[in-house]
């Protein structure tokens, strides 16, 4: 795979570059085809998305497939008849996602994969570098816990981003578990992202290891949860560095309260707007490399993409702060709980 030019996250769209203005967003309307959206972190990506659409004065629609890869297609068809002009898609299944993105494409629609990657030339994909993420996580987790048994929670096997987080993870590790300081003693994929099943897998990687394993990476923060729950019902909550990502709430509060280590932040506010205005271009007629800050990415089936990758932030307890001044959580979210002094972000 080539070497990615990643776009810095504070890149600006200008709606000047539109063909005809605000009358042409007038015309457009963006359906948004959500996967899950009782995710907590959707429900940002989604107001960023609408803010954009509605300062460029275009409509927005959308349907959640609750976590369902059959009822998103019929999602796409639906927002399509309801007379989308163009398509954000946070897909369930990239695969079984392809019949309806082809549709779309068949009938002049512009698609935006929104943050996982869909195997289509037609699609545009807007993501973070989720190498990246996955680096991260495993660097976060090695630093508390450099030698020991390991087990790795993983996203959705439909979902190629688990892929590229447990590659990006593997990097990372790859040297100390060849060398055998680190010992992987148990991995799973998680169906769906989900809590539930994340916790089970971590139930049974403890009971397949008498309870022996000293850290987790955990691929985002719903996993992070269930694993972290699997262990607390052990005793070994606080005890065993997690990882995950997203920033959600309830995992920063984690950090502050010292049961999840670190979270990666990717500022799904950037990730919205990006997509919106990417939608909005696509929607003017423009192609996709001529849109601001595309790059080429080659998939991992060999397809030459258009993308854009956005940087994402390690928050651990010590930088917690930072994200609390982005006015992404507030304080008391974060510090609920928490012994005042104990982290510096609740002194």
């Amino acid at each position: 795979m080539k070497t990615l030019k990643f776009a810095l996250a504070g890149a600006m769209f200008s709606m000047a570059a539109l063909s005809s203005g605000a009358a042409i967003a007038q015309d457009v309307t963006v359906g948004v085809s959500w996967s899950n959206f009782q995710e907590e972190r959707w429900k940002t990506d989604e107001a960023a998305i609408k803010a954009a659409l509605e300062a460029a004065g275009a409509k927005y629609i959308s349907a959640d497939a609750q976590s369902s890869a059959a009822k998103q297609l019929t999602d796409v068809e639906s927002l399509i008849s309801q007379g989308a002009t163009a398509l954000i898609i946070l897909a369930q299944d990239s695969a079984a996602i392809g019949p309806a993105v082809q549709t779309a494409v068949n009938n002049g629609i512009p698609v935006v994969g929104y943050d996982r990657l869909i195997e289509n030339k037609d699609a545009f994909y807007i993501t973070f570098d989720n190498k990246e993420v996955g680096r991260i996580q495993a660097r976060e987790v090695q630093k508390v816990k450099p030698e020991g048994n390991y087990a790795f929670i993983k996203g959705s096997s439909s979902d190629p981003n688990a892929d590229f987080l447990f590659s990006g993870q593997m990097e990372v590790l790859k040297d100390a578990i060849d060398s055998g300081k680190i010992k992987n003693v148990g991995e799973a994929y998680t169906d769906g992202w989900l809590p539930a099943n994340a916790q089970q897998n971590m139930e049974q990687i403890l009971t397949a290891n008498n309870n022996n394993v000293d850290a987790v990476v955990a691929s985002n923060d719903g996993t992070a949860g269930g694993a972290i729950a699997a262990l607390e019902a052990q005793g070994l909550a606080g005890t065993v560095p997690v990882s995950g990502q997203d920033a959600d709430q309830a995992a920063l509060n984690r950090i502050a309260r010292g049961t999840q280590t670190v979270s990666v932040w990717k500022d799904s506010r950037e990730l919205g707007k990006r997509a919106a205005e990417i939608a909005l271009e696509l929607a003017s007629g423009k192609a996709m490399g001529e849109v601001s800050g595309a790059e080429e990415f080659e998939s991992p089936n060999g397809l030459k993409l258009e993308s854009i990758f956005l940087t994402p932030v390690a928050i651990t307890k010590d930088n917690l702060q930072t994200i609390i001044d982005a006015g992404w959580v507030s304080k008391e979210t974060v510090c609920q709980g928490v012994e005042p002094g104990s982290v510096p972000a609740c002194s």
